[in-house]
């Protein structure tokens, strides 16, 4: 699946067991939508956890407030939290970013969108 959306908080690197990397970041998709019969305009916002694991070297360039679009394969995680109150989250393991917009694009005044889809340690821009 594809999505588009702003990225929430700047993307962490963690390892995990077998001293894997991972580069871990959520993503707000934006919607609004008119009810029917009404002439007011709902909006909410779905947040995806994604999770790139062909290397580190892109989390230098996903920032806050950045536009990507991503595609992966999506699942659902429910657990419970420390209090015992049932939690879920829509998580997605990532395939490909596209970097729609950032900060860095628009003081190079970039208008092509940089794709990645391989491992990435040192980035040209």
């Amino acid at each position: 699946m594809e999505f588009t959306g702003r990225i929430t908080a700047d993307a962490k690197v963690s390892t995990v067991k077998g001293d894997k990397e991972v580069v871990n970041f959520s993503v707000a998709i934006n919607d609004r939508y008119p009810p029917k019969g009404s002439q007011e305009t709902k909006e909410f916002v779905t947040y995806i956890n994604v999770a790139w694991w062909m290397g580190t070297g892109i989390a230098k360039i996903l920032r806050k407030g950045a536009i990507v679009t991503v595609s992966g394969r999506f699942y659902a995680n429910a657990y419970n939290d420390l209090s015992g109150n049932a939690k879920a989250g829509i998580n997605c393991h990532d395939s490909e970013i596209k970097l729609v917009h950032s900060k860095k694009m628009e003081a190079a005044a970039s208008t092509a969108p940089a794709v990645i889809t391989e491992p990435v340690e040192d980035l040209p821009f």
